[in-house]
């Protein structure tokens, strides 16, 4: 949710989008290169916003979403609370489908990293920040507070848990539970207090920039990711949608789409679009199929010669790409983030 992704669902469930609800069109794809929206059923919406604060249903009115501020800086998520918050989170994804727009939450709060700021949170990265109006607001996060709604109630259930720490779990195990490899997650992330440590808005990346694979360098470089790790990590876009009605990108729907799961429509980067393998890079590199989507930012990564080492790798080998993604994955998952203890803890082993 690394290149045009870096980053959708059943009969309630989310309709993912590369792309975000504002006026802007085509510019609104920002929210996507490496991390795609979503578009969530009203009965869905219904039901998750039923169990927020009064003030956070507000906000697909454009009204300040207020979100309870349970995890205080310093104070560290538990083990045993996460494990059973994972649980939770594997039903929330059987019953919605909402692995998609559930990767492109820890993504998102992650990726405004800059590893050149060495003060936290001024940094930004993987903080919580992203559960307050201001984050929500930018047009690369356009749909994520679907996301906030459909994990608060969790957040609710598990009050000691980050917000930084929960969104991380969820994007992880929206991996694992599509068919992705594990994650080898470490979890303690503090969060930040106040909408006031939000980073600045234009830290995330681009869907259609005139130069696709400089403009992925010049973003995943910030954050100390390398060629290889921007390879890999565009390869979650084997999940999800995009809607041009959102973004520009797309088309209204395909044979892929029409009939969902979740609400119907859109184009996906891959046949099954809610499983996770390396289909996404055997796609690009053939495309052959008018009705599964190609930005700028994935063709890249059979134009450019050092992006398409690894691509190449990837399309023919899913266990390389499963291991490779794994590390990738967790290294964006721990971006600027603050650990209490320091050296943070695993929950598996």
């Amino acid at each position: 949710m690394a290149a045009a992704r870096l980053a959708a669902f059943h009969a309630a469930a989310p309709a993912y989008s590369s792309s975000s609800a504002s006026p802007n069109g085509r510019r609104a794809a920002r929210s996507s290169a490496a991390f795609p929206p979503v578009a969530l059923p009203r009965a869905t919406l219904r039901a998750a916003a039923s169990r927020l604060p009064q003030k956070a249903k507000a906000a697909g009115s454009g009204r300040s979403v207020t979100v309870r501020c349970m995890a205080a800086a310093g104070v560290a998520s538990g083990a045993a609370e996460l494990r059973a918050a994972r649980e939770d989170i594997r039903e929330l994804l059987r019953t919605t489908h909402c692995h998609p727009i559930l990767v492109r939450l820890g993504w998102h709060d992650a990726g405004t990293y800059d590893k050149n700021i060495k003060e936290w949170p001024q940094r930004g990265g993987a903080n919580g920040s992203l559960r307050f109006d201001v984050e929500l607001k930018h047009g690369a996060n356009a749909g994520l507070v679907n996301a906030l709604k459909l994990v608060q109630p969790i957040k609710d259930k598990y009050p000691n848990i980050s917000y930084a720490d929960l969104f991380q779990l969820a994007s992880a195990t929206a991996i694992e539970e599509a068919g992705g490899p594990k994650i080898p997650m470490t979890y303690g992330r503090v969060d930040v207090t106040g909408p006031e440590q939000c980073p600045p808005e234009g830290k995330l990346p681009d869907a259609g920039p005139s130069a696709p694979a400089d403009h992925l360098r010049g973003v995943f470089y910030r954050m100390g990711l390398d060629d290889k790790e921007i390879v890999v990590l565009s390869g979650a876009h084997t999940l999800g949608r995009s809607r041009p009605e959102r973004s520009g990108w797309g088309k209204p729907e395909t044979k892929y789409t029409k009939n969902g799961p979740g609400a119907p429509g859109g184009q996906s980067w891959t046949a099954e679009w809610l499983k996770f393998d390396n289909s996404y890079f055997k796609e690009i590199k053939e495309k052959r199929d008018q009705d599964l989507l190609v930005l700028p930012t994935d063709a890249a990564l059979f134009e450019d010669p050092t992006f398409k080492v690894y691509a190449e790798k990837y399309a023919e080998d899913q266990e390389v790409f499963f291991k490779d993604y794994a590390g990738a994955h967790a290294k964006l998952s721990n971006l600027g983030a603050k650990f209490n203890p320091p050296e943070g803890f695993t929950l598996d082993g």
